[in-house]
């Protein structure tokens, strides 16, 4: 039996930040799968293992846990796995992070597709994303974070902030090539960080089983078909 149940759509996006943690700690999971989600989300809130509105859930089996909402599993998983700094300040910035990468992911999908993405307003909006990429860099040089070297909040290994901002970047950059690009340039040594987490083996083979499940989808439907227009992706 698997450690865990991961419920999320076939798709990376908000889920796979879920599957970053679980794989970098060499976890077991298994993929409850679209139906199973569907059937959930419209039965009785009784019947939820823990009452939510969309994925992903996960449950844990050993402890008989399950948790909704993507910061509240990270965070979980970062205090039962052992993955969080001990400093409470740094804690609390995990989390400060985990979080942005989630709004980061909401204003890219333009609050969940309620617009859709055309040339001026992503010109706009590109200002605002190099602005959400320069916080990456700068809570990294504030913790010693090198080109070649370091980690976000410092220390001798990586952590959740670390494999959260693999799997944000990471994820999307591949996707879409112009968004790589304006990382690059705005925030390098993040982009650095990002290809030395993001190639660690469990999760350089966590993006290999995505590109092979999922294809080229990011979070599908009309809005990501959108942003591959005004990006030439």
């Amino acid at each position: 039996m698997s450690d865990y149940t991961l419920y999320y759509w076939s798709a990376p996006f908000r889920g796979q930040f879920v599957r970053g943690v679980l794989a970098f700690a060499g976890k077991t999971w298994t993929e409850a799968g679209d139906d199973a989600i569907g059937e959930l989300m419209a039965g009785s809130v009784k019947d939820m293992p823990v009452p939510f509105m969309g994925p992903p859930l996960l449950v844990d089996h050993k402890a008989s846990v399950a948790i909704a909402q993507m910061p509240a599993i990270v965070l979980y998983l970062g205090e039962t796995l052992d993955l969080l700094p001990k400093d409470p300040a740094l804690k609390a910035l995990t989390l400060k992070i985990v979080c942005d990468a989630n709004d980061v992911i909401d204003e890219l999908t333009l609050d969940g597709g309620r617009q859709m993405w055309a040339e001026a307003r992503w010109k706009n909006f590109e200002p605002r994303l190099e602005k959400w990429m320069s916080f990456w860099e700068e809570i990294g040089r504030r913790h010693g974070l090198k080109a070649d070297d370091g980690f976000l909040l410092g220390g001798d290994a990586p952590g959740i902030a670390d494999v959260v901002s693999a799997v944000l970047w990471s994820t999307m950059t591949e996707r879409f090539e112009r968004i790589g690009q304006i990382l690059d340039k705005t925030a390098p040594h993040t982009a650095a960080l990002v290809r030395r987490v993001a190639d660690l083996p469990p999760l350089k083979a966590l993006a290999e089983k995505a590109r092979s499940d999922y294809g080229d989808t990011w979070s599908g439907g009309q809005i990501e078909a959108s942003l591959r227009k005004v990006l030439g992706a």
